[in-house]
């Protein structure tokens, strides 16, 4: 492939005492910020430090403050009188909350007052569990209550066996207060049982305090409505995907002004992840990814004037910026990331357009480590489009010698692959383990227009498979690349991408790893709990034989079917709480691979989801998967 451009990316100065590399006990041992927000005499910011205790195996948290303009941070020990109550109605009336309560009845002993030892759970729809949870009967609801002692709550959503927070990952962002204090807005998907999973239609809902009556607000629009907030002059805003069942369809930011729906982002070729006001109400704010990195964004807000909509980058360079924390002053606060720190707060300045790092949480770790140097290449792809690929160097790197390399697949399918700092797939730490990290920015990834990101969608098996080959084909002509020693990994889609890859690589790759992959897409479509993603992203169930979508998936870009061309060594990862892509999918694989006499392990984490989040099975994650590469690379 025709090389386009390549760039050398600085990265954080070294001392030049600094001889140790990243470990996975170091990484470990990172403390992981969380910006809180500004404290209620705005000279302040709030955060936690989350410090990973492995002995423990647990996370123990702190909370600080700092200056806005910088200091050394404090701690403190309670954060809720720093902070204004989001939770708190405007004129200070009522509190809001949300807990489970019991809507249905599915257990056996719940149905059968005789029969308390059973052990039975009894469904008459899907939806029956969700990410690593089942169905027990419960459901998420808001409950307002007078701000006083012994108030009663009050259910906003009595009876109704949906869930406010939203399942999963819902927080109290699913639910505000209106600006007068007498209604309050929340996201529901108001669906139940199948119908549930196979839509993505969450709405906006208003719950008038006074008549007790709840109006849908976004009953027009079929796909998601999330993030409510308020503009400074009270108009409501959301964001707002279009189609039903389309998770990775374009994100806008609504505004409701004067009865009318204007959309901000409309004729911008983005998705944004999340938006703040400005104090002054003439701009909003926003997140979203761009060229493999996520940035700052604003757009104009006209009213209802004949003054054009502009959107503008604010921030630029190879970081991400992960959260506005505050936009009311010159100086912006906001956290960042790259691919060798982990996430801090920073102080941006809008006038000078320089950054001022505040917190300093893990500077003594990093004082001590040689860092990896990572690099941008354009690759041009097999059907001539300009592709960003993500080079990662080991640290003291020798452009003389000879690295084996790893071809980085990420999932999502649909999900940008920029400057995050993750504590799994951490391209920092493979580097510094000597690995050359090839990481392309393929279809369906974010930040490359929504055109380039929704090519993945029916076609899982097709160009995608192309642009990885693209990338590793382009990277391995370099002379530090040991072609002999080329190794393959990923997670979810990407864990579906190395059990594809591995039926079509013509032995390329001498490793392969697949974490919580899709291994057989008609087992998956029969047991993976949003059905809404498998519909749309492969057109349909398997069964339908009229639809060609879903015929060429089940059939052309199923990995189970191409087994027999298998015959490189296969890591299979599987958590068993994983209910997104379910435990027979990595057992199937495993299987297989077995029985074609390949070399094969199992790295199975009975009380994990799709992701590992206990410190001791992270490391035993790590050491599996180095002592996996040392042994077959």
């Amino acid at each position: 492939m025709k090389k386009l451009l390549f760039i050398f990316v600085s990265t954080m100065s070294l001392t030049t005492s600094a001889q140790k590399v990243l470990s996975p006990e170091t990484l470990w041992s990172i403390n992981r910020v969380t910006a809180l927000g500004i404290s209620k005499d705005r000279k302040s910011i709030v955060y936690k430090v989350a410090t990973p205790s492995v002995n423990d195996n647990k996370l123990n948290s702190k909370f600080y403050t700092i200056p806005l303009a910088g200091g050394n941070p404090t701690e403190v020990m309670e954060t809720k009188d720093l902070l204004k109550d989001k939770n708190v109605s405007p004129d200070g009336k009522y509190l809001l909350s949300s807990q489970e309560v019991k809507t249905e009845n599915v257990l056996g002993k719940d149905i059968y007052a005789d029969l308390q030892k059973a052990d039975a759970q009894i469904y008459n729809g899907l939806d029956y569990r969700h990410w690593d949870t089942w169905n027990n009967g419960t459901h998420n609801h808001v409950f307002y209550a007078e701000n006083k002692d012994k108030a009663i709550p009050v259910d906003i959503m009595k009876d109704e066996p949906y869930d406010s927070p939203q399942k999963p990952f819902g927080g109290d962002e699913d639910y505000i207060w209106a600006p007068n204090g007498k209604s309050i807005i929340y996201v529901c998907k108001k669906k139940f049982g199948t119908a549930y999973a196979i839509s993505t239609n969450t709405d906006l809902y208003e719950y008038n305090l006074e008549t007790k009556i709840t109006k849908n607000l976004t009953e027009g629009n079929l796909g998601y409505d999330t993030n409510p907030a308020f503009s400074p002059n009270g108009d409501l805003t959301w964001l707002q995907m279009k189609r039903d069942g389309y998770e990775a369809d374009k994100n806008d930011i609504i505004v409701r002004f004067k009865g009318m729906d204007i959309n901000l982002t409309a004729t911008w070729d983005g998705s944004v992840e999340s938006f703040k006001w400005a104090p002054d109400g003439k701009k909003v704010y926003f997140l979203a990814a761009v060229d493999g990195t996520q940035q700052l964004f604003e757009v104009n807000f006209p009213g209802l004037t004949k003054i054009a909509v502009t959107v503008r980058q604010v921030t630029s360079g190879d970081f991400d910026v992960h959260d506005i924390v505050d936009v009311s002053r010159e100086n912006f606060i906001l956290t960042r990331t790259d691919m060798n720190h982990a996430l801090e707060i920073y102080s941006y300045s809008t006038k000078n357009k320089t950054w001022l790092q505040l917190t300093k949480t893990n500077e003594s770790i990093y004082s001590q480590l040689a860092l990896p140097k990572y690099e941008r290449r354009y690759v041009t792809t097999t059907d001539g489009k300009k592709m960003l690929v993500w080079v990662i160097l080991p640290p003291n790197f020798d452009k003389t010698k000879r690295y084996p390399t790893l071809l980085y697949c990420q999932g999502g399918p649909q999900s940008p692959l920029t400057q995050s700092y993750s504590f799994r797939w951490n391209f920092s730490l493979m580097a510094s383990q000597g690995y050359v990290i090839v990481a392309p920015n393929r279809r369906g990834m974010y930040g490359h227009g929504q055109e380039w990101n929704e090519q993945i969608s029916k076609d899982w098996g097709g160009q995608v498979m192309k642009d990885y080959l693209s990338a590793i084909d382009d990277v391995a002509k370099e002379s530090y690349v040991d072609k002999a020693r080329l190794g393959c990994i990923g997670a979810s889609y990407g864990g579906y991408s190395v059990y594809f890859l591995a039926g079509i690589h013509n032995n390329r790759f001498k490793s392969f790893i697949a974490h919580d992959g899709v291994f057989n897409l008609e087992s998956m479509y029969g047991t993976t709990e949003e059905v809404f993603f498998n519909n749309w992203d492969h057109g349909g169930p398997y069964w339908d034989k009229n639809n060609a979508a879903a015929q060429k998936t089940f059939n052309e870009f199923n990995p189970v079917k191409m087994v027999d061309k298998w015959n490189t060594p296969i890591l299979i990862i599987q958590g068993g709480i994983d209910f997104r892509v379910p435990i027979g999918q990595a057992q199937e694989a495993f299987q297989a691979a077995q029985l074609r006499g390949i070399k094969s392990r199992f790295l199975y984490f009975p009380e994990e989801n799709h992701w590992v989040l206990k410190p001791q099975n992270a490391l035993v994650w790590q050491r599996e998967f180095y002592k996996w590469l040392k042994e077959t690379l």
